[in-house]
């Protein structure tokens, strides 16, 4: 076999299956055989035509598990047949960001997915310093360290320790994630969220208290939960520009809150709160290789799971008919995962 099935976001709001040649790998390349994606919020809005910075035609998925199946010349890191999951921010390694480490938020990062063509075909070539050995995860768990990634960048970001009180605002899969991370690390979490079945699935998948920042009585329900006192740390995976302006009012004096939820407007934060408490503030984007290889060892050592945030399951070759019905428009959905 010489082509693959791919499916194409032509432009907005349509996609379209297409034949391609299967790519051959380069020397410092790796070609694997998918076997699931799962679906980001990125996905749906580029289907949308909401995603900045994108351009059309795309083939969307950047969760990606897949199996190794051709390797470039004088790769020593990598077997024929091994699972792996794909890192897919691949950085310049010549800025400032990448030159201290931070390839996260390279200048110049190109992600699988989004930048460049991504998982939703059969076979894909990624470069070997992009993949992650994932031998013994289940391939729907596999796919998910990438959003695992994310919040557990985040929650490198907010240093947190056993013991920390921590608030996360918003339970989609990157609060979740953050929420699911904390508590292994032996951080004291709550997590917050209008929704009555995202709380209930705190509760159940995650073992943590849920509460419902709109209650009229939200902030006294938050002090029960940490001994009287506000948050030590909020993370905030919302997005939502009301929520983030006042996650000041819920950290107490000397206060961390990392914003890894991405607003495309401005921000407006009271001054005299932020200072009062002295506050730190910081953004969280992306992942590091370090974040990547904690979710894998968390996942192996039964910590993570993909129940944690998966609640679809679909087959890649149903997806263009199902996604507009089944993903855009499905307000049940938390995390989708893809079957090859």
């Amino acid at each position: 076999m010489t082509t693959m099935n791919a499916l194409v976001c032509q432009e907005p709001k349509k996609l379209i299956w297409t034949t391609r040649d299967i790519p051959a790998p380069k020397e410092n390349e790796a070609l694997i055989k998918i076997k699931t994606v799962g679906i980001c919020g990125t996905d749906i809005h580029a289907w949308g035509g909401n995603q900045p910075f994108f351009n059309y035609p795309r083939v969307l998925g950047h969760e990606i598990c897949g199996e190794v199946v051709g390797l470039g010349k004088n790769i020593q890191t990598l077997r024929q047949g091994q699972q792996v999951a794909v890192i897919p921010y691949v950085a310049c390694q010549q800025c400032p960001a990448c030159l201290s480490g931070k390839t996260n938020c390279c200048e110049a990062i190109s992600v699988i997915g989004v930048h460049q063509d991504g998982g939703f075909s059969e076979y894909l070539s990624v470069p070997v310093s992009n993949l992650l050995p994932a031998d013994g995860i289940d391939p729907e768990a596999a796919a998910l360290i990438e959003p695992f990634a994310i919040s557990a960048h985040a929650v490198r970001r907010a240093a947190i320790q056993p013991g920390d009180k921590l608030l996360v605002v918003g339970a989609g899969p990157i609060g979740l994630g953050a929420a699911a991370i904390a508590h292994a690390d032996g951080a004291s979490v709550v997590v917050a969220d209008t929704s009555p079945a995202r709380r209930e699935h705190v509760q159940h998948c995650l073992g943590v208290t849920a509460l419902d920042p709109s209650a009229a009585d939200f902030t006294d329900q938050l002090r029960a939960q940490f001994g009287g006192a506000l948050a030590q740390k909020v993370i905030d995976a919302t997005g939502n520009p009301q929520a983030m302006n006042n996650t000041v009012n819920l950290i107490r004096h000397g206060g961390v809150i990392v914003f890894v939820g991405l607003h495309k407007g401005e921000l407006q934060i009271s001054d005299p709160e932020f200072h009062k408490k002295e506050t730190t503030l910081m953004g969280s984007r992306n992942a590091t290789g370090e974040d990547f290889a904690k979710v894998g060892r968390l996942m192996a050592e039964g910590k993570l799971n993909a129940s944690m945030m998966l609640t679809h399951r679909y087959a890649f070759r149903e997806l263009a008919e199902v996604y507009e019905p089944e993903v855009i428009n499905n307000r049940g959905l938390i995390k989708g995962v893809i079957a090859f």
